[in-house]
């Protein structure tokens, strides 16, 4: 089930057109992300999304309402992390907790969500005392105390270490398996690739696709390259008969073998039985990056507008 449906959505500011033709349906229970350049019209569409803005053209629903028309009864049943927010300097966490839990008729256990977001340190610190990664996460924590069926996420981890990253990435996993639907807007690859169901990708207001991250890969390129170095001389042929190699190019004791399959099993297997020995062994294949290029027709970069 839908629980989500945008059709011909549209938004301009003055001569600039955010957001252009977009559609697209997410499922129930669906970590559906949204994957671009900042300026791209992500954020302008979770704004429309969730009633934040009103858009030129074109339907929304969110769990079978119009976020515009009918925000009353939608706001307590979704939750909302915007790329930039902000609270009063001197309200504590707790405090800040305490009260968007008191919005809600039947909030979540906020002293569990600042013990699972690791803010339990700093309960009782200012907000404008917090790190920039702290801030993020309480406002996670902000966007989940109302127990939402939808939460939109913009720009999840922006400000968080390497190591808090992955930890927030375990949290929405759990999420999901609650039974949330997750829109997650997002500019890092890995992100997009660990996590999201499906993707759409959207570049200058418009989606160029929608595919998990596995089919937009196998969209553009779904070929394995096994890269070796030959210790003995051999017969390429050798390698060249296999069903999976489309090609096999050679630069003195070095081999690029390109293929799709089982590539590597069936390559190694070839050279073992015939007593090849192979060194710098390694597997290249298209990646999320690659196909964001490809679809594009440019590297996905974060400058601001």
């Amino acid at each position: 089930m839908s629980v989500i449906e945008v059709s011909h959505l549209h938004k301009r500011y003055r001569d600039i057109v955010a957001v252009q033709d977009v559609s697209f349906a997410v499922a129930e229970g669906e970590i559906f992300g949204i994957l671009g350049p900042n300026g791209a019209g992500k954020t302008t569409t979770v704004e429309c999304l969730s009633g934040l803005r009103t858009p030129d053209g074109g339907t929304i629903r969110v769990l079978g309402l119009d976020p515009r028309r009918d925000g009353a009864s939608l706001r307590p049943r979704i939750g909302v992390q915007l790329q930039s927010s902000e609270l009063p300097e001197r309200l504590r966490v707790g405090e800040a907790l305490r009260l968007y839990a008191s919005f809600y008729p039947q909030p979540a256990d906020w002293q569990g969500l600042v013990d699972d977001w690791g803010l339990s340190a700093v309960r009782d610190r200012p907000f404008g005392k917090l790190s920039g990664g702290q801030k993020q996460r309480l406002f996670i924590t902000l966007a989940l105390v109302g127990r939402p069926s939808v939460v939109f996420l913009d720009e999840l981890t922006t400000g968080l270490d390497p190591s808090a990253r992955r930890e927030t990435w375990d949290h929405i996993t759990r999420l999901r398996q609650t039974g949330v639907t997750v829109i997650l807007v997002t500019h890092f690859m890995e992100e997009a690739e660990r996590l999201c169901d499906r993707l759409a990708v959207i570049d200058a207001g418009k989606i160029i696709a929608i595919d998990t991250p596995a089919g937009l890969v196998s969209q553009v390129d779904n070929r394995q390259r096994v890269r070796f170095r030959a210790v003995d001389p051999f017969d390429p042929l050798l390698l060249s008969d296999i069903p999976e190699v489309s090609d096999v190019s050679r630069d003195g004791t070095r081999f690029v073998v390109t293929g799709t399959g089982n590539l590597l099993y069936a390559v190694t297997a070839v050279l073992a039985r015939n007593h090849v020995i192979a060194t710098d062994l390694r597997v290249d294949q298209t990646t999320l990056d690659d196909a964001y290029v490809a679809l594009t027709g440019h590297p996905l970069t974060t400058t601001e507008n």
